[in-house]
């Protein structure tokens, strides 16, 4: 349930937030050659360009950032653990395409086969974690499939861990951004595995050891996540990069490039994009993680000012330039009547470039006030009457 919520937190930014690029003054994207695209900032949870992005698409390998997510929560609830070992199906061992090289004597321990998905994209590897896991191939499919409701997935359909071309098996741009977002940001102890640029299990051909994503080794910002492709899908890939700025810290962009033409070119063109938005936009952090953005009168609690902010800093993404035309104001409940808990919404951030409207930001009650005894909360009722 807990992290049902925060899905859905996440949904209500991502929602709020206006595309940087439907303001007429907003820089415009370069070209880019593919069948859909999306560029976002993570930090400032702001699109920054897009393209046919909830049109449904073939997912390819892509389908494997989920197959992580799901394999990932199994690892830190302690139902598997990476350095246990699971067994090689003959299905996994007869998977096309992609491929680990593992077959039915091995016992590969997870971690391995989390390498072997993840680096070498391979099928063999995918099925043996489902099965692990899920304990069939078919359960995993279903568990995928609630996760990806529990996202807010709501077009994405899975019918397999792998990713291979079948009826039905479908998302959009949009709902790989909420992917890849929460994989990040609910899983960042094994992200390190996306920027791994090499590897080969003992006994299996190293020549089988170099990571399809060509960003990795063309730019050491680049730190992940996943490609794909069949002859459905085109060449795919979700790149992200994190990158210092000064006065921000790091920033993080997410591309998302469907259908290219290419390898090298779905290569380029995520590239492109990449740079495009660090150079383009500018990232202006607003508050600090913690930081009060305001702090208003609360009647009838034990405190006379409730604190209101984000836990996270509110970072806001504008055209190169543009910082000196930034306003906010709030908009909240007037008055405010204890009680109130810890993170419960109060109202949201209103974000202004110059007259229009660049995003609304949700607050919440950065600490918890409890109501006053009797008489406060009589002396406070009087007040308000008489107000």
């Amino acid at each position: 349930m807990k992290r049902i919520l925060s899905a859905l937190r996440f949904l209500a930014v991502l929602a709020a937030l206006v595309p940087a690029a439907a303001h007429a003054q907003a820089p415009q994207p370069p070209e880019i050659a593919a069948r859909s695209y999306l560029l976002f900032d993570v930090t400032a949870n702001q699109l920054l360009a897009t393209k046919d992005i909830d049109a449904p698409v073939d997912q390819a390998s892509l389908t494997k950032l989920m197959t992580g997510y799901l394999v990932f929560d199994a690892l830190r609830s302690r139902k598997i653990s990476l350095a246990q070992k699971l067994p090689v199906s003959p299905r996994a061992w007869k998977m096309p395409g992609s491929r680990m090289f593992i077959d039915p004597k091995m016992q590969v321990p997870v971690g391995d086969l989390i390498q072997g998905m993840v680096v070498q994209s391979g099928n063999d590897a995918t099925i043996a974690l489902a099965e692990g896991v899920g304990g069939t191939v078919e359960n995993f499919v279903r568990l995928m499939n609630e996760q990806a409701k529990a996202l807010g997935m709501n077009a994405t359909s899975y019918k397999n861990p792998e990713g291979l071309t079948e009826p039905g098996h479908t998302s959009t741009a949009r709902d790989l951004s909420v992917l890849a977002t929460r994989l990040m940001k609910d899983f960042p102890e094994y992200m390190h595995y996306y920027a791994t640029k090499r590897y080969s299990y003992p006994g299996t051909p190293t020549s089988n050891s170099s990571n399809r994503n060509m960003l990795l080794f063309r730019d050491p910002t680049v730190d992940g996540l996943k490609t794909g492709h069949t002859d459905a899908a085109g060449y795919c890939l979700v790149a992200t990069s994190r990158r210092e700025f000064p006065g921000l810290g790091q920033r993080r962009l997410l591309s998302i490039v469907l259908g290219a033409a290419s390898e090298n070119a779905r290569a380029n063109e995520s590239q492109k994009l990449l740079n495009w938005g660090y150079t383009a936009f500018d990232a202006v952090k607003l508050f600090d993680a913690g930081q009060a953005v305001a702090t208003p009168d609360i009647w009838k609690g034990r405190e006379n000012q409730l604190r209101i902010g984000r836990e996270e800093a509110i970072v806001v993404a504008i055209p190169a330039g543009s910082a000196g035309k930034i306003s906010t104001r709030i908009a909240r409940p007037d008055p405010l009547v204890a009680p109130y808990t810890k993170g419960q919404s109060i109202g949201t951030l209103e974000v202004m470039l110059g007259d229009q409207a660049l995003g609304k930001v949700p607050l919440v009650a950065l600490e918890g006030v409890e109501q006053a005894g009797m008489w406060g909360r009589a002396w406070d009722a009087l007040r308000l009457w008489i107000r």
